[in-house]
């Protein structure tokens, strides 16, 4: 696979769960791939000397996504050290469960720090690096469209609100044929979200499919959107959730 040989990309929370296999896709498919990490030093560094291994090119900054100096460091230091900037790949996320009764301002504001603020920041710091052409591809979630339940309200709010910012950033930047694309990922197997976990038995019985995703099929549609095929595709959402949304 070499659709992306010769393209650079930036990660942002891909020193693990569904960023790490979207650093490893993409490196896989020939791009040299930078990713950032915060508290995953240990696991970041792992992927970065596995792909080296390989012959990839790739490389760990590490970035704390709540800072947005940090965040729009990242994307320089990237551009610099790949020698530019083709795809940026913004998945660094968390995820805070509690009703709303009991949510605080603190994680309020670290959520929408991390999950709204930092796609924007990067974003915008992009612009300043990405080819003509270049990719921007947000990481959302199918709960951004339907809560099936309590708890989640602080993040769907959050990832929804990453609708609007890629629609609008399509139209912004048409011009200069960059497209900015949205993947809703679903219950996925990551140790965030394990297969195994509290509440996967009922993630599971939503889904038309019932098994969890695996990270490497989201992993999968982010490198084509990526790639030459999706040249004409922007503005757009793409649900990977086994049907759950349906």
């Amino acid at each position: 696979m070499t659709n992306l040989r010769g393209k650079t990309a930036l990660v942002t929370g891909g020193g693990r769960g569904i960023g790490s296999a979207i650093v490893r896709q993409l490196a896989a498919e020939g791009a040299a791939v930078a990713l950032t990490y915060n508290r995953s030093a240990e696991a970041a560094e792992a992927l970065v000397d596995s792909i080296r291994k390989q012959g990839g090119h790739a490389l760990a900054i590490r970035a704390d996504s709540r800072d947005p100096e940090a965040v729009a460091v990242a994307v320089s230091s990237a551009a610099k050290e790949l020698g530019r900037l083709d795809i940026l790949v913004n998945n660094a996320g968390v995820l805070d469960v509690a009703p709303i009764t009991d949510l605080t301002l603190e994680q309020y504001e670290r959520t929408m720090e991390i999950n709204t603020r930092s796609v924007f920041v990067a974003s915008k710091a992009a612009v300043e690096q990405l080819t003509d052409g270049g990719r921007i591809i947000n990481i959302g979630s199918n709960l951004a469209a339907h809560v099936p339940g309590p708890g989640i309200s602080l993040y769907a709010m959050s990832k929804s609100a990453l609708v609007g910012l890629t629609r609008g950033m399509a139209r912004d930047l048409g011009d200069r044929e960059i497209t900015v694309n949205l993947v809703h990922p679903g219950a996925t197997n990551t140790d965030m979200n394990p297969a195994d976990g509290k509440t996967s038995d009922l993630q599971r019985s939503l889904r038309a499919i019932k098994t969890y995703n695996n990270a490497d099929e989201v992993a999968s549609l982010v490198s084509w959107l990526a790639g030459p095929s999706a040249r004409s595709v922007t503005g757009s959402e793409f649900v990977v959730d086994g049907g759950a949304n349906a």
